[in-house]
């Protein structure tokens, strides 16, 4: 056991006198030691109730014969950093998590853990830890937010963003954006729509990491407990028989991941998640397999922000193991692959089915016959770029129209306020990708301003930046190379025409190749906007959006 070379032997006395500082027993020693990775704080609502799935999980590692020890993590509400500086913290952070929860588990020697995230760079920040160090680990989220109501309709964060923009454009008075802003998030858990969170949070399960029900069951359902429960047990009977995080994680199972990403439409972060995952494992992951799978997987859902349903609606349509097993009737799964309650992705969803076919569609009449995300190259985008092509109005998967072009997103959301952006624009953000924002913001303002401004079927936005799961519309991210790094991006100038064809995975500037050269000649980029602090590291370390945008 790993935990020998802390509790075993003579020499590790010493050791084992620090434990009897802190109350453990003899007996408490001579079990397996699990860590218990949880990211409760009290800034986030997805994790403002994780001490009690942390005290569940630890009575499931006791009733199965382990000794649980809970430590922290931090972790960032999106939400909450949205709009400020404070997003640039929010990517750079998934890094930070990651790192955090390999030094405390190597430097106290823990047999394996059981991690309990919930929010958007928390959920693969501690699975890239996990997988890099290639130890027995289970997933346990927190689980998503009921939805709220606001004029007798559910609705979630998304709609509220929205809400501002309906406000700025006058379709809304200050009464009715405070009815928005005490209404839409009744309570704990991650935000209610398929959102950066809960898409990761069902990639977990999907990829086998973390329970059936980790994804979908309401943070404020007895379930949650149940599963945290079972979660603490779960790990137990990794640790016996040795499954590690990278027998769990691997090439086959992140396809399964893929094709789940592509049924419900998760996320364009997703994409950047599973990338930066895929490294750690070892698996070579490139934005060319996510469009082999949206060609050939469905979209069966059209949760918030691409539809009104919302997490616990799924939940109650039977969940990821219902979409598997709708995905299975067309062989789009692999049902071999071993997952962490021990048993394989077959025997986990063996009898499941989709019990309202409204919110999860049948196989064979979706949404889309294609994917919930695609990607797209041009002269723009040389290493490609990324929609949710689930969540885009189907007159404007094809689009041209002029470049509207802004250095920032501060700049961008201050042009959309002041009714600068009209039908037909296409609104150009850059210097905000991995290096150039530093920590590639979140795009929601913006994005939501248009949609409420009633733009979002004529104008879109592209960026070197990314969008939150909550963004709908034409909205195209993780443009690559990004600004910052010399991509074509910084050479746009106002009133280019950007072509766009998401069904063609195609987008360019009509600006020719000499022209582009002329201009780069003349070209200065702006001085970096963050000189002091961690990020100037994170900046000089980090790899392109294509490649996860992980730290080199």
């Amino acid at each position: 056991m790993r935990s020998d070379n802390v509790t075993k032997g003579a020499e590790r006395a010493p050791n084992r006198s620090l434990f009897y500082a802190m109350g453990y027993t003899k007996e408490e020693l001579e079990r397996p030691l699990v860590g218990v990775v949880s990211a409760k704080s009290e800034i986030v609502p997805g994790h403002i109730h994780l001490d009690k799935v942390a005290e569940a999980v630890k009575a499931g590692v006791r009733m199965a014969g382990g000794t649980p020890i809970e430590i922290p993590a931090i972790g960032i509400c999106d939400g909450i950093a949205m709009g400020h500086v404070g997003m640039k913290y929010s990517l750079p952070s998934r890094e930070l998590i990651a790192d955090s929860v390999e030094s405390m588990t190597i430097a106290h020697a823990f047999d394996g853990l059981v991690l309990i995230p919930n929010c958007d760079k928390i959920v693969p920040g501690m699975i890239m830890a996990a997988v890099r160090m290639n130890i027995p680990a289970v997933v346990c989220s927190g689980g998503p937010m009921m939805s709220g109501l606001v004029g007798g309709v559910e609705t979630s964060l998304s709609k509220m963003f929205e809400a501002v923009g309906a406000y700025k454009a006058g379709i809304i008075d200050e009464d009715g954006l405070q009815e928005y802003e005490e209404n839409v998030c009744p309570g704990c858990g991650s935000c209610s729509g398929m959102y950066t969170a809960n898409s990761m949070n069902c990639l977990s399960e999907a990829v086998g990491i973390a329970l059936p029900g980790n994804g979908t069951i309401p943070a404020v359902h007895n379930g949650r407990m149940l599963l945290a429960k079972h979660a603490g047990m779960a790990i137990m009977n990794l640790i016996e028989k040795d499954i590690k995080a990278r027998d769990i994680i691997n090439e086959k199972s992140l396809k399964n991941a893929l094709a789940c990403d592509m049924a419900l439409g998760c996320s364009s972060n997703s994409v950047l998640h599973l990338l930066a995952i895929a490294n750690e494992a070892g698996v070579d992951l490139n934005l060319n397999i996510f469009n082999e799978f949206s060609a050939k997987v469905p979209n069966l859902c059209h949760l918030a922000p691409a539809g009104p349903t919302h997490m616990h609606d799924l939940n109650n349509a039977g969940g990821l193991p219902a979409v598997l097993s709708e995905l299975d009737k067309k062989g789009l799964i692999d049902k071999s692959l071993i997952t962490a309650t021990g048993k394989t992705v077959g025997e986990n969803i063996a009898g499941a089915h989709v019990k309202d076919y409204s919110i999860i569609r049948p196989v064979d009449e979706p949404y889309s016959e294609t994917g919930g995300i695609a990607i797209m190259w041009g002269n723009i985008a040389e290493d490609g770029c990324v929609v949710k092509r689930s969540a885009v109005a189907p007159e404007m998967l094809q689009h041209e129209g002029p470049a509207r072009v802004f250095d920032s997103e501060d700049d961008a959301i201050a042009a959309i306020y002041a009714g600068k952006i009209v039908d037909g624009d296409v609104v150009v953000i850059r210097y905000e990708g991995p290096k150039g924002g530093p920590g590639m913001r979140e795009m929601l303002n913006p994005t939501s301003a248009l949609a409420g401004m009633k733009l979002d079927k004529t104008v879109a936005l592209i960026t070197d930046g990314r969008f939150s799961g909550a963004s709908r519309g034409a909205s195209i991210g993780h443009v690559s190379p990004e600004a910052a790094a010399g991509g074509t991006i910084g050479l746009i100038q106002e009133g280019d025409i950007i072509e766009i064809d998401i069904p063609g995975a195609r987008i360019n500037a009509k600006v020719s190749d000499e022209e582009f050269a002329k201009r780069r000649e003349s070209y200065t980029a702006p001085a970096p906007n963050v000189t002091e602090g961690w990020l100037v590291r994170y900046m000089r370390n980090v790899d392109s959006a294509a490649k996860g945008a992980v730290m080199k």
